[in-house]
């Protein structure tokens, strides 16, 4: 039998290309691999976003539709969305027992999180909800309630898979055996860099390139990309390696990279030219993404989450079962 893996992505908007090159490719690797559940993670996005339901309501449906377009196969991916799995939401009651809010608070991703939100909102980051900080709680039920055996993370994220396996070892201690440890498979990827430097590339930070983005719009993101801020003149020298306009050209396996990075160095090659042939080859990348989303219209789209989320009901309800037999409360 395959290996199971569980993977989550939360629906706060349409897939980038930080996205794609950090996980999205991936997944394509897994799903021929393993018996691959993937959560569109509903309930997860409304930690940070419970103010605006619709906005997480409309990108379950875009970010499968995303998810979709490069190629992931709904024959070989359990699609499914975490609201609909109410065992994820009774689990994370029971192991919310088993933490404390001090180890909660100590958590390197939680924390660096909190840091984030003040920095970006100011003091509106010190209300931090309940259901924030439970965030890592909520995920190891979400790992669990599917035997999830893999589960894939960047380094960032190893501390909440390492605080999910101590919420299992604490559950099997009390209750007995009942619940699979996870192994994490580490992602080799770096982060995607943001069109203006930035090492993360986010829809808060205003600096993604989206897999659905048009062309006219593509153009405007990439005219306005950091290069190297000596270069002042189109004839002076530069270094590509401070320019984003360059990166991107390494990203996608521009061809011409040889001439690019040397034109660059010794003057030969103004900004705007380099702009403009990197507006054409990341147009000619993403077509065919673009291309395969319009298969994918919404009534679709809905069919394929509503069989894989059907699929999933039926494990998460056998796991219920042991868990709540170790418990004693299987009534």
């Amino acid at each position: 039998m395959k290996k199971q893996i569980l993977t989550g992505i939360r629906p706060t908007g349409n897939l980038h290309l930080g996205h794609y090159f950090g996980a999205g490719k991936n997944y394509l690797k897994y799903q021929d691999d393993y018996d691959f559940f993937l959560e569109i993670a509903d309930v997860q996005a409304l930690t940070d976003n419970f103010d605006n339901p619709d906005k997480v309501r409309e990108n379950v449906y875009e970010i499968t539709a995303d998810l979709l377009s490069i190629g992931l196969d709904p024959k070989k991916v359990n699609f499914f969305i975490q609201s609909k799995i109410p065992e994820i939401a009774e689990a994370t009651v029971f192991y919310s027992n088993l933490v404390t809010i001090a180890r909660l608070e100590r958590n390197p991703t939680v924390k660096s999180e909190i840091a984030q939100k003040k920095e970006l909102f100011g003091n509106k980051g010190e209300s931090i909800t309940y259901g924030f900080l439970g965030y890592p709680v909520s995920q190891a039920a979400d790992i669990t309630i599917f035997d999830g055996e893999l589960v894939p993370v960047g380094e960032d994220q190893l501390p909440l898979l390492e605080q999910c396996r101590e919420i299992v070892r604490k559950f099997n201690s009390i209750y007995g055996t009942t619940l699979k440890e996870p192994k994490e498979i580490l992602s080799t990827t770096t982060r995607v860099k943001g069109l203006d430097g930035n090492e993360k590339m986010g829809k808060s930070l205003g600096n993604a390139i989206y897999l659905v983005d048009d062309e006219d719009t593509i153009a405007k993101k990439i005219m306005q990309a950091k290069t190297d801020t000596t270069k002042i003149k189109k004839d002076d020298p530069a270094d590509p390696d401070k320019c984003m306009v360059y990166y991107y050209h390494k990203l996608i396996d521009s061809n011409n990279l040889d001439n690019i990075c040397a034109e660059c160095k010794k003057g030969a090659r103004g900004c705007v030219e380099c702009k403009k042939e990197l507006i054409k080859n990341m147009n000619e990348f993403l077509e065919p993404i673009r291309k395969e989303r319009e298969k994918y219209n919404p009534e679709l789209v809905k069919e394929i989450l509503d069989e894989g989320t059907k699929k999933a009901q039926e494990k998460a309800k056998d796991t219920m079962k042991r868990i709540k037999e170790a418990m004693k409360i299987d009534y």
